[in-house]
């Protein structure tokens, strides 16, 4: 049996520039990306759609069977696809970043994604970068590379008002601080995979890094563990 493909994880709160790094490592070393939080999202987007509520485990069951995704990249970004259809912007709104806090949540949603997120991570033949919130702590505790990414809560509040503000998505850098407070809160304290640090992580604190700086030397130490694996 040939070894599995060589796995990153990169896990870290909204906001301290995981799927931006990512994507640049992804890129840079020819690896797939598979972005789970996205993953949590088509679910709180598919729950919103049909009404279900987001504590409603026995729905939520149901409507895991029905979710299909993938990732491509198109041009700069890493495109999602739910059912076949673009959902790249409509599950990156305030509404869904709170709903896919609290359905990521529930054991039923947890349990029934697992699988699907390792085997679109194992699909790669080279290597598979996974970002989340309990990559290298539940999906793949076995990670050849773990990273924990974090930023102070200012720096990553103001992060997310930018992007919103890009996106042309009203809001206020008050507001942005305050969902994303209640959301670190939520994730942390979560009784099942709670958002933490895996004891063998790096710990990287992209504050007041440039991301081309952050990028390099998780580069860096990800060759470094290719070439000692062989």
């Amino acid at each position: 049996m040939s070894p599995r493909c060589f796995i990153v994880a990169i896990d870290g709160p909204a906001g301290a520039g995981k799927s931006t790094v990512s994507k640049l490592l992804a890129r840079r070393l020819g690896f797939s990306l598979v972005d789970t939080g996205a993953i949590y999202r088509c679910v709180a987007l598919m729950a919103t759609d049909e009404r279900i509520p987001y504590d409603d485990d026995a729905r939520l069951g149901e409507l895991l069977g029905r979710v299909h995704i993938h990732f491509q990249v198109v041009g700069e970004e890493n495109r999602v696809f739910l059912g076949g259809k673009d959902v790249s912007g409509d599950i990156r709104s305030p509404e869904i970043s709170m709903a896919a806090s609290q359905v990521s949540g529930r054991p039923v949603v947890r349990a029934g994604l697992l699988q699907l997120q390792r085997r679109l991570a194992l699909e790669s033949s080279k290597g598979s970068i996974l970002e989340g919130r309990d990559i290298g702590t539940v999906v793949f505790p076995d990670a050849d590379a773990k990273f924990f990414l974090e930023a102070n809560p200012e720096v990553r509040a103001r992060r997310r008002f930018e992007e919103l503000f890009q996106k042309g998505v009203e809001s206020s850098l008050d507001d942005v601080l305050a969902d994303q407070t209640k959301r670190d809160k939520d994730d942390s304290a979560r009784a099942v995979a709670p958002l933490k640090a895996a004891e063998d992580a790096i710990r990287v604190d992209s504050s007041s890094l440039p991301l081309s700086e952050v990028v390099h030397s998780m580069e860096a130490e990800i060759l470094r563990r290719m070439a000692a694996r062989g």
